[in-house]
């Protein structure tokens, strides 16, 4: 992880923003960032991208384009529930106030494509759509805060909660190529870990000779930019990742593995 702009502790004021991914660099569209604040701190988003902030911890009153604050957040973390994000158009500013306890938010942004954004708000629990997908050694909760049938311009932005020694991402699929049967969009994830000790396996592979998996831990970012891409989480472990993805349309059409499909398949 890169620091891009860490203020030092200053009592109640202190404020760390931490890139985790650059647009242009890691990235084509998306960057994401890690905003961590002490009580009593101000947080300023700008205007510039299209973003999306998710509320992984903590609470704020939150003021769009100068309104009146409203109360967000409220959850111990990840993995208590569904939590708020402020979603924000590129013109669109917000102030977050932090209470009492820390606040850290996840912000998503990427330029706008060539759809409208959304209007400027809250995206509360109510709002997503939360569902149980897959079943057996393969079922996890996935919660998607920014899906495409909801207004925005670029980004589409979820979470994803694999119980202990479970798969999810499966069937392996991909969405790199534009076709009938896949839309092109790029990908990260933000690992988090319960017990924080734990860890998980991501799996990326384009062909049986082009493949590889590497282990994942609390904090852990993945720049998915191409291929099949399961996740699989150690036995006693819970594994959540954020998931942010962008590309020319918001629309999402996977190509499963064929290998796998039967998996799928059995499952209906």
């Amino acid at each position: 992880m890169t620091d891009s702009s860490a203020t030092p502790a200053t009592g109640a004021t202190a404020v760390r923003r931490t890139s985790l991914v650059r647009a242009g660099v890691q990235a084509r569209h998306i960057s994401l960032e890690l905003i961590e604040a002490a009580p009593g701190a101000t947080i300023e988003l700008t205007a510039g991208q299209e973003r999306l902030a998710v509320v992984m911890s903590g609470r704020a009153e939150v003021g769009i384009d100068g309104s009146a604050a409203r109360p967000a957040g409220g959850r111990a973390d990840v993995f208590e529930g569904p939590g708020d994000a402020v979603y924000l158009p590129p013109e669109a500013t917000a102030t977050l106030i932090t209470g009492d306890g820390w606040l850290t938010l996840a912000l998503a942004a990427a330029d706008a494509g060539s759809g409208p954004p959304g209007p400027a708000r809250v995206i509360r629990p109510a709002d997503q759509r939360v569902a149980q997908v897959g079943r057996q050694s393969w079922e996890r909760t996935v919660r998607t805060i920014l899906g495409p049938d909801q207004p925005a311009s670029r980004l589409l932005v979820g979470e994803t909660i694999n119980p202990p020694g479970l798969w999810s991402s499966f069937p392996p699929h991909r969405h790199d190529r534009e076709s009938e049967e896949e839309t092109a969009l790029e990908e990260v994830y933000l690992y988090r870990v319960q017990p924080q000790n734990g860890f998980g396996v991501q799996v990326r592979y384009d062909s049986d000779v082009e493949q590889e998996a590497r282990v994942v831990r609390d904090g852990d970012v993945a720049v998915i930019r191409s291929g099949y891409h399961p996740v699989a989480a150690a036995p006693g472990h819970r594994l959540y990742y954020l998931w942010v993805m962008a590309g020319d349309g918001r629309v999402m059409r996977p190509y499963i593995d064929p290998r796998y499909r039967w998996v799928e398949e059995e499952a209906r």
